[in-house]
């Protein structure tokens, strides 16, 4: 099965409506897709109905940023949710409520080597300061001329040690754990290839969220290489973990993968949505 279970709209950090990043998929051949914009839900009808419409399958998802460790985030992607989860609506919510702050004092750390009016202009690209992230920023400082693409602006400004770079408290991970299966849902640690986590700090993450009652691990991601790839198919089969494929598309342009165009997963591994279909 063509299977993309993490991808982004505008109802967070993508540049495409809900509906239309289902039509992008659906065009690009994709069989199941799953909506996983970041600590929010407010996308998923408008693209479950476009879904139905088409003839496509699909799965109701979020992706939860978590805490972990010193100072690291760990994102979880949580699919086949009930979007109207009491707890998960308020837990998420409250991951939500600290974004403009944070995004306030990015722009002041940003001021200080040049980058001047950012919250402004990265609020430009969010529209809503509740879902403010790195990527408005990201595509700011592209704006500007200061860089040539928003990987670039991680790079050098946005990730952990470079001037940009905030530290924020999310989820934990027994909070975001609980929300996710009290909701219906199979939690999947998101592109674990892109953590900046020793081995150790990964082993440790990888039983901490097993021994939460996680479920899945992608295997697939864009981010990965074909050496990632092999390492986190080696990481399923250790753990008995399901495999997920994903794209986290963001946008056309400005995602490592677009939608659906991704290598197929190890034959010896167990699809998450075996869980689903």
């Amino acid at each position: 099965m063509n299977a993309d279970l993490h991808c982004h709209s505008t109802v967070s950090d993508g540049l495409l409506a809900p509906a239309a990043v289902v039509r992008r998929a659906h065009g690009n051949g994709v069989e199941l897709l799953a909506l996983t914009d970041h600590d929010e839900l407010g996308g998923l009808a408008e693209a479950r109905a476009e879904a139905e419409q088409l003839g496509m399958k699909f799965l109701d998802g979020t992706e939860v940023s978590v805490s972990f460790g010193d100072d690291q985030t760990v994102h979880i992607v949580a699919l086949g949710v009930d979007p109207a989860n009491v707890p998960l609506v308020e837990g998420l919510a409250q991951v939500r409520g600290g974004r403009d702050s944070r995004a306030m004092r990015m722009a002041e750390e940003l001021d200080k080597v040049g980058i001047h009016g950012a919250y402004a202009g990265s609020l430009k690209y969010a529209g809503n300061p509740a879902l403010i992230s790195r990527s408005h920023f990201a595509r700011y400082i592209v704006e500007l001329g200061h860089a040539r693409d928003v990987k670039s602006v991680f790079d050098h400004w946005l990730a952990k040690g470079k001037p940009g770079y905030v530290s924020h408290p999310w989820a934990t991970f027994e909070d975001a754990m609980g929300w996710i299966l009290g909701a219906g849902g199979v939690a999947v640690i998101a592109h674990p290839g892109r953590y900046r986590l020793s081995k150790a700090e990964l082993q440790q993450m990888f039983g901490v969220f097993k021994d939460l009652g996680g479920r899945g691990i992608e295997v697939i991601s864009g981010a990965h290489s074909g050496e990632m790839i092999a390492e986190y198919a080696n990481v399923a089969r250790k753990y008995g973990f399901l495999a997920s494929r994903a794209s986290d598309f963001h946008g056309p342009g400005e995602s490592y993968a677009d939608l659906g165009k991704l290598p197929h997963l190890p034959d010896d591994l167990t699809p998450v949505w075996s869980e689903f279909f």
